[in-house]
């Protein structure tokens, strides 16, 4: 009985596994989505290609009409959208949040042109992942149940928008948290419970990129 137990654990764990664990995706196949995981020394998001969202999955696109990617971050609501933010503002995020936000960018030809002052990681997920890692950042948007979109405010750029957001920031669950969360959620190998700064999150991407 033990040993047809042990069986059974066995099979459960192995029928799930490939579900989480088949994220990756060649660059030969052509149905293969890009994701690219963008940081600094403190801060990482996420770029998506606009044509891989449906605006069912995420009604703000309606937002950024003339954009070939989106760029998704998360952080405190005080902090994040302040550039000026002091030393107390940022205190009070990392322990007493009042909230959060999603900053989005629209941003159009090649993304590398972007962040020549950043680290970018080029991922390619499956279909099904890419649904996932869509899905979580759809639900941590805060919509009202009056309307279909979350609220924009203006954002860090002219071509940028804040919107509220779920979950508090915190000095344990930061940006950087965020993104590994939501690469979790599309079944990356990451542990988002050992990352708080940026480096932590880019230690645990070695190695990923480009896996299949």
């Amino acid at each position: 009985m033990v040993y047809r137990g042990v069986l059974i654990c066995l099979l459960v764990i192995l029928s799930h596994a490939p579900a989480v664990a088949n994220w990756a995706c060649t660059t030969q196949e052509p149905m293969c989505k890009l994701v690219l995981v963008v940081y600094d020394s403190w801060h990482a998001a996420i770029v998506l290609r606009r044509a891989d969202i449906t605006p069912d999955t995420l009604p703000e696109l309606v937002d950024f009409p003339d954009a070939e990617f989106i760029e998704f971050s998360w952080g405190d609501k005080d902090y994040f959208p302040n550039p000026d933010a002091g030393v107390f503002t940022a205190i009070k995020a990392a322990f007493w949040s009042s909230g959060s936000v999603l900053h989005l960018v629209g941003l159009s030809g090649n993304p590398k042109s972007f962040y020549r002052s950043g680290e970018l990681v080029e991922l390619r997920l499956t279909p099904n992942a890419h649904g996932r890692l869509l899905d979580y950042i759809s639900h941590t948007f805060f919509r009202p149940p009056s309307r279909d979109r979350a609220e924009a405010s203006a954002g860090l750029f002219t071509y940028s928008r804040f919107y509220p957001a779920i979950h508090k920031f915190s000095l344990l669950k930061t940006c950087n948290t965020w993104v590994a969360e939501a690469l979790k959620s599309a079944g990356l190998p990451v542990s988002p419970g050992h990352v708080m700064t940026a480096n932590s999150l880019a230690t645990q991407l070695i190695g990923i990129e480009g896996r299949e």
